[in-house]
């Protein structure tokens, strides 16, 4: 047993699981990857799903060609069911446990859709993001589609204000590529990236190709292109240390992204 081993084991037994120096030693463990050659891909609800057959057919051919160069964790959005869900259940008063289960039965539908249209490409659906047979899909396939919800369920951490769960499905395909160690991770949605304001109603909205999550924060654009709790998820992450933007309903920006074109808006840790 190596002395930093045997110190950490000896912190463990003595100290409280929140103390510094315990937090410390357990954090000088060498790096390793689970799924290094990875790339995580979020396929927005509102954004792409929603708009059914004309922005999902392309965008599943643009899949089922790049994951012949390109291992896949395609993770999918709740969108505009879950929205509905919400609505209601908040005008009923239930917590945020309930409201996050809601959202992650959208999306698991979605999944399951998504899942259908790739299964003759054999692209499968896993049920849940403990994703035991990943390594499998992606060694025999390049690909594989989860549900984007994170499984917190009632067990979900309440946002500061109001009950709408704070870690949706941006938040749970970014958890997936930093708990994996992925190479990257690439948001799809229905804009070209991030704006200085919304591009669907400001005439003035510029473009960002690039930002840092603290210039972000600084500019309030914190939950403008993705959910808030990304932003913090990013700046503490130890894999994934940027995350790229990219307008799906464009064909090519995917299959650019992940050959690792600068195109859409990084969003950088630092």
């Amino acid at each position: 047993m190596s002395n930093t081993t045997a110190e950490l084991e000896e912190l463990l037994m003595q100290r409280s699981l929140t103390d510094a120096q315990l937090l410390a030693a357990a954090d000088q463990a060498p790096e390793f990857r689970i799924l290094p050659d990875a790339t995580v891909i979020k396929i927005g609800g509102q954004s792409v799903i929603d708009r059914g057959r004309s922005a999902v057919y392309p965008l599943v051919e643009e899949i089922v060609a790049a994951r012949k160069a390109h291992k896949l964790l395609i993770g999918t959005g709740a969108g505009t069911r879950a929205r509905h869900l919400y609505s209601i259940a908040a005008g009923l008063n239930l917590p945020a446990g309930v409201l996050a289960q809601l959202g992650a039965s959208v999306a698991d539908q979605n999944a399951a859709m998504l899942g259908q249209l790739l299964a003759q490409h054999g692209i499968s659906m896993v049920d849940s993001a403990g994703m035991s047979a990943v390594p499998l899909f992606l060694a025999e396939v390049h690909g594989v589609v989860f549900s984007g919800m994170p499984p917190y369920k009632l067990w979900i951490r309440p946002g500061v204000e109001g009950v709408i769960p704070p870690y949706r499905t941006d938040a749970g395909c970014f958890l997936v590529a930093e708990q994996f160690g992925c190479k990257s991770m690439i948001y799809v949605k229905d804009e070209d990236g991030l704006y200085t304001a919304n591009p669907k109603t400001s005439k003035d909205a510029k473009f960002i190709p690039k930002i840092s999550v603290d210039e972000m924060k600084a500019a309030r654009l914190h939950d403008s292109i993705l959910e808030f709790p990304v932003l913090d998820l990013l700046k503490d992450a130890r894999y994934v240390r940027q995350v790229q933007v990219v307008n799906g309903l464009v064909p090519g920006n995917l299959t650019r992204a992940l050959a690792g074109e600068h195109v859409g808006t990084l969003i950088t840790a630092s």
